[in-house]
């Protein structure tokens, strides 16, 4: 993980690109009040996501298996479907 001011990446944002890129460098662009940025290649970025995604699925799958336990579900009888539709 690199920490870069904003005029250093401005001055050579290609170089810092490239890092990102190439060598799955992280690289946090420093600006004043403390208004940071990340600059992370777009494979990253996607991973990250899918991640995040998964995360909440699981989430939402506990708190299902946490409903069921506390008595919260219904049962309901399957549909048979013709097979000549």
């Amino acid at each position: 993980m690199l920490a870069v001011n904003y005029s250093t990446i401005r001055n050579n944002l290609k170089d810092y690109c490239d890092k990102a890129t190439d060598n799955d460098e992280t690289v946090i662009v420093t600006r004043k009040d403390e208004k940071n940025v990340v600059l992370i290649s777009l494979e990253k970025y996607n991973q990250i996501m899918k991640m995040a995604r998964n995360a909440e699925y699981l989430a939402m799958i506990d708190r299902s298996m946490a409903q069921l336990a506390a008595g919260n579900g219904q049962q309901h009888e399957l549909i048979e479907e013709d097979e000549d539709a």
